[in-house]
């Protein structure tokens, strides 16, 4: 079973207090300072002004960036795929015609 340690993190110059298993303390903190980023990029345009503005912004940028690379690998898996299919033929054909006539 793991255990909960609290991680501190701060965003946006506000510490935030997480329960946290040990194991994924590193990952956390990753995701927090990358959303730290993300939010003081945004507030630093100057277009949106407000914490809880910038936080839906941020949230908003980061859920597209994440669906438009999960449409991108699924193409990739599709292409992969199909390039199987296409090689598993060539190999049955193959081996078809190795155990035809004559053979």
């Amino acid at each position: 079973m793991t255990q909960s340690n609290t991680v501190t993190v701060q965003i946006l110059d506000k510490e935030y207090c997480i329960a946290c298993p040990a194991e994924e303390r590193a990952n956390l903190e990753s995701a927090a300072r990358y959303l730290d980023g993300k939010m003081r990029e945004i507030r630093s345009s100057g277009k949106v002004i407000g914490a809880d503005r910038v936080a839906v912004m941020a949230a908003l940028n980061i859920t597209h960036d994440l669906l438009h690379k999960q449409q991108h690998l699924d193409q990739q898996a599709s292409s992969t795929r199909e390039h199987l299919r296409t090689l598993l033929g060539r190999v049955d054909t193959a081996l078809s015609d190795a155990d035809g006539p004559g053979a």
